[in-house]
């Protein structure tokens, strides 16, 4: 039987894949392709901001600069916190909405649609970077990879030198590219437009009526830095930021595309985001038995055992594995400290959960803007041991948290659904832990993804 919720949740993925299928194949190769000589990707003033993507109109003999992308970052950062928060608010009224109607709980359905969507989403960066790959690999100049070149990949090389040039991809193949990417860009929005029901104002009003004024939101995030627990947690949510950007910007840079050309940059972040989407439906259920710590654990590990690795190892044609391997640890690291930093911001933090997430946003990313800050200014071995040093950090200082939730437990909050009309005027009430486990854990997985 039809059932129309589940066909506009279905749309709103869809839609969000084909959008962000441009940007993350964008995003693997803006630092390949941007160069100084205005050739490659850069004639298309491409501008990331967050998770936002502008590409204007090619121009050959144009390069981005500050008069265009500073406005197209505001712009961004106004037009992907709508997209977003829109996008949350739809599918939140929509489970509500189908969990009435079914007689379940809005938590269960709202997680469901929840997971089909980034089940969905995370899958963009798989299509995106498989485009440039099969489009770049038709070139076969970027292929011829010299020995002087390959002397100064990996470690080796110093950004702040400029001695190491890469083969852009022919002018005919990067606007082919981008064409593409600007189709398939259209092609989302039309999708939606045609497609997409609105909801019901009344149910929007509904999911808004409890929701506080934003200037009041807008001081708490800032007020909640009085807590403890929160300071103690800004290095693990800041390295998130930081093992980010190093990933999308210095490997595929100064190893993949070194050594092997920027044909490969696509089947390398293929093995990373289909590695990253499997480990997070993975580690979610995993995490259920183990708990977070030990997750974390294992991440410090394997990012640990990565970053070693990278400042010894000398990348070279003849050692293709390798160059796959990395991808695939890495994106399994970054599935849990996506996913589980998420998670303990809703544990920690249940009656502030706005301002918590919103602090979460600001500190993860400025994590990454100073690693993208300094990202050609200093050597990459530099680089290496800056985020070295952040996630022993972030080691030191996250069982503080545990211990500290472990010795005094945060009560948790029963936060009310659409189908639940006698409490939504209410304020949330407070249960003990054990009364509660079951609906928190739901609650805190449905907002870890707003």
């Amino acid at each position: 039987m039809f059932d129309r919720n589940l066909k506009n949740v279905v749309v709103v993925s869809v839609g969000f894949l084909s959008l962000f299928t441009a940007y993350a194949g964008l995003q693997s190769l803006q630092s390949e392709c941007g160069g100084g000589d205005g050739g490659g990707i850069s004639e298309c003033h491409l501008c990331l901001h967050d998770r936002g993507l502008h590409v204007p109109a090619p121009h050959n003999d144009q390069e981005p600069g500050l008069y265009t992308l500073i406005p197209t970052s505001v712009i961004l950062g106004l037009g992907g916190s709508t997209l977003w928060s829109a996008k949350c608010a739809y599918l939140t009224t929509t489970g509500n909405l189908q969990a009435a109607k079914d007689g379940r709980k809005g938590a269960d359905v709202i997680n469901q649609y929840f997971g089909m969507f980034f089940f969905s989403f995370q899958s963009s960066g798989v299509w995106g970077n498989l485009m440039s790959s099969l489009i770049f690999q038709q070139d076969s100049k970027i292929a011829n990879i010299t020995d002087e070149q390959l002397e100064l990949c990996g470690a080796a090389v110093c950004d702040i030198q400029p001695n190491v040039t890469t083969i852009k991809p022919a002018q005919e193949l990067v606007r082919t590219l981008v064409g593409a990417y600007i189709g398939v860009g259209v092609l989302a929005m039309i999708i939606v437009a045609v497609f997409l029901d609105n909801i019901d104002q009344s149910q929007a009003r509904e999911f808004r009526g409890n929701r506080e004024p934003f200037c009041s939101t807008f001081l708490a995030t800032f007020r909640l830095l009085r807590e403890r627990r929160l300071l103690v947690l800004i290095p693990l949510t800041m390295y998130g930021g930081f093992e980010m950007s190093f990933f999308s910007s210095e490997y595929t840079k100064s190893y993949a595309t070194c050594a092997l050309g920027i044909h490969y940059v696509g089947f390398v972040m293929i093995c990373y985001g289909a590695c990253n989407s499997l480990s997070s439906i993975v580690f979610g259920k995993l995490v259920m038995y183990t708990g977070r710590a030990p997750l974390f654990f294992l991440a410090a590990v394997i990012n640990f055992s990565c970053i070693i690795a990278l400042l010894y190892w000398r990348p070279h044609p003849d050692q293709l594995p390798v160059f796959f391997v990395f991808p695939g640890l890495w994106g399994m690291a970054d599935a849990v400290w996506n996913t589980q930093t998420n998670s303990i911001y809703g544990v920690l933090f249940p009656r502030d959960k706005e301002a918590a997430f919103a602090n979460l946003r600001m500190w993860q990313s400025l994590g990454a803007v100073i690693a993208f800050a300094y990202s050609t200014s200093i050597c990459l071995e530099t680089k290496l041991y800056i985020l070295l040093a952040v996630l022993l950090l972030t080691v030191v200082t996250y069982p503080i948290v545990e211990y500290g939730e472990y010795k005094n437990p945060v009560m948790s909050v029963e936060v009310s659904t659409c189908e639940n009309s006698d409490h939504e005027n209410r304020r949330p009430s407070y249960h003990d832990r054990s009364d509660q486990s079951e609906e928190s854990g739901k609650n805190i997985i449905d907002q870890s993804h707003l």
